[in-house]
Protein backbone atom coordinates (compact mmCIF):
# COMPACT_ATOMS: atom_id res chain seq x y z
CA UNK A 1 0.00 0.00 0.00
CA UNK A 2 1.40 3.39 -0.95
CA UNK A 3 1.86 5.91 1.85
CA UNK A 4 -0.08 9.15 1.31
CA UNK A 5 1.88 12.36 1.24
CA UNK A 6 1.29 14.86 4.02
CA UNK A 7 -0.28 18.14 2.94
CA UNK A 8 1.60 20.82 4.88
CA UNK A 9 -0.24 24.00 5.71
CA UNK A 10 0.73 27.07 7.73
CA UNK A 11 -1.78 26.03 10.40
CA UNK A 12 -0.26 22.56 10.61
CA UNK A 13 3.24 24.02 11.03
CA UNK A 14 2.06 26.46 13.71
CA UNK A 15 0.29 23.64 15.55
CA UNK A 16 3.37 21.41 15.33
CA UNK A 17 5.55 24.21 16.71
CA UNK A 18 3.11 24.71 19.59
CA UNK A 19 2.99 20.97 20.32
CA UNK A 20 6.78 20.61 20.21
CA UNK A 21 7.02 23.44 22.74
CA UNK A 22 4.52 21.63 24.97
CA UNK A 23 6.27 18.24 24.70
CA UNK A 24 5.44 16.06 27.69
CA UNK A 25 2.23 17.98 28.40
CA UNK A 26 -1.31 16.95 27.61
CA UNK A 27 -3.29 19.61 25.81
CA UNK A 28 -6.88 19.89 24.68
CA UNK A 29 -8.22 21.51 21.53
CA UNK A 30 -9.40 24.39 23.75
CA UNK A 31 -5.85 24.80 25.14
CA UNK A 32 -4.41 25.06 21.64
CA UNK A 33 -7.10 27.50 20.49
CA UNK A 34 -6.54 29.68 23.55
CA UNK A 35 -2.79 29.71 22.88
CA UNK A 36 -3.29 30.80 19.28
CA UNK A 37 -5.83 33.48 20.30
CA UNK A 38 -3.32 34.83 22.84
CA UNK A 39 -0.73 35.03 20.04
CA UNK A 40 -3.14 36.87 17.74
CA UNK A 41 -3.38 33.87 15.40
CA UNK A 42 -6.63 33.00 13.67
CA UNK A 43 -6.84 29.22 13.61
CA UNK A 44 -10.33 27.82 14.07
CA UNK A 45 -11.27 25.09 16.51
CA UNK A 46 -12.33 22.72 13.71
CA UNK A 47 -8.98 23.22 11.99
CA UNK A 48 -7.06 22.51 15.20
CA UNK A 49 -9.11 19.38 15.83
CA UNK A 50 -8.75 18.16 12.25
CA UNK A 51 -4.98 18.73 12.25
CA UNK A 52 -4.58 16.99 15.63
CA UNK A 53 -6.48 13.97 14.32
CA UNK A 54 -4.19 13.84 11.28
CA UNK A 55 -1.14 14.01 13.53
CA UNK A 56 -2.58 11.15 15.59
CA UNK A 57 -3.05 9.11 12.40
CA UNK A 58 0.57 9.84 11.47
CA UNK A 59 1.81 8.70 14.89
CA UNK A 60 3.25 12.10 15.82
CA UNK A 61 0.66 12.81 18.52
CA UNK A 62 -1.06 10.51 21.01
CA UNK A 63 -4.73 11.02 21.79
CA UNK A 64 -6.16 10.11 25.18
CA UNK A 65 -9.84 9.79 25.97
CA UNK A 66 -9.95 9.40 29.71
CA UNK A 67 -13.68 9.43 30.36
CA UNK A 68 -16.89 10.65 28.80
CA UNK A 69 -16.90 13.82 30.96
CA UNK A 70 -13.47 15.12 29.94
CA UNK A 71 -12.34 16.43 26.58
CA UNK A 72 -9.81 14.35 24.69
CA UNK A 73 -6.25 15.40 25.32
CA UNK A 74 -3.31 15.18 22.98
CA UNK A 75 0.41 14.78 23.54
CA UNK A 76 3.21 15.47 21.09
CA UNK A 77 5.47 12.43 20.91
CA UNK A 78 7.26 12.81 17.63
CA UNK A 79 6.32 9.16 17.16
CA UNK A 80 8.33 7.82 20.09
CA UNK A 81 6.41 8.12 23.38
CA UNK A 82 4.58 5.13 24.82
CA UNK A 83 6.09 2.86 22.23
CA UNK A 84 6.88 0.55 25.12
CA UNK A 85 4.53 -2.36 25.70
CA UNK A 86 3.50 -1.07 29.14
CA UNK A 87 2.45 2.55 29.63
CA UNK A 88 -0.13 3.05 32.36
CA UNK A 89 -1.58 6.45 33.23
CA UNK A 90 -2.65 8.26 36.40
CA UNK A 91 -5.19 11.08 36.27
CA UNK A 92 -5.54 13.65 39.03
CA UNK A 93 -9.19 14.06 39.93
CA UNK A 94 -8.62 17.66 41.04
CA UNK A 95 -6.50 19.31 38.35
CA UNK A 96 -6.90 16.75 35.55
CA UNK A 97 -3.15 16.20 35.07
CA UNK A 98 -2.36 12.99 33.18
CA UNK A 99 0.83 11.21 34.25
CA UNK A 100 2.51 8.40 32.28
CA UNK A 101 3.86 5.44 34.24
CA UNK A 102 6.29 2.89 32.88
CA UNK A 103 6.16 0.69 35.95
CA UNK A 104 7.24 -2.94 35.85
CA UNK A 105 5.38 -3.69 39.11
CA UNK A 106 2.11 -3.07 37.30
CA UNK A 107 2.94 -5.92 34.93
CA UNK A 108 2.14 -8.22 37.87
CA UNK A 109 -1.37 -6.74 38.00
CA UNK A 110 -1.73 -7.24 34.28
CA UNK A 111 -0.64 -10.89 34.62
CA UNK A 112 -2.93 -11.46 37.61
CA UNK A 113 -5.95 -10.12 35.76
CA UNK A 114 -5.35 -12.47 32.88
CA UNK A 115 -4.36 -15.59 34.85
CA UNK A 116 -7.07 -15.36 37.52
CA UNK A 117 -9.86 -13.48 35.78
CA UNK A 118 -9.28 -14.19 32.07
CA UNK A 119 -9.23 -10.47 31.42
CA UNK A 120 -6.63 -8.91 29.15
CA UNK A 121 -6.32 -5.22 29.82
CA UNK A 122 -4.76 -2.67 27.51
CA UNK A 123 -1.97 -0.99 29.52
CA UNK A 124 -1.73 1.93 27.10
CA UNK A 125 -5.36 2.77 27.85
CA UNK A 126 -5.48 1.94 31.57
CA UNK A 127 -5.99 4.93 33.86
CA UNK A 128 -5.71 5.07 37.65
CA UNK A 129 -7.57 7.93 39.33
CA UNK A 130 -6.37 9.78 42.42
CA UNK A 131 -4.82 13.05 43.59
CA UNK A 132 -1.39 14.23 42.36
CA UNK A 133 1.36 15.54 44.67
CA UNK A 134 0.74 19.16 43.68
CA UNK A 135 -2.95 18.96 44.61
CA UNK A 136 -2.20 17.03 47.83
CA UNK A 137 0.21 19.78 48.88
CA UNK A 138 -2.52 22.36 48.30
CA UNK A 139 -5.13 20.57 50.44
Amino acid sequence: MEKRSVYKTKQREKLLNYLEGAKGKHITVADACEFFRSQGETIGQATVYRQLEKLVDEGIVNKYIIDMNSPACFEYTGGSHCSEETCFHCKCEKCGKLIHMHCDELNELESHLYEHHQFRMDPKRTVFYGICDDCQAGQ
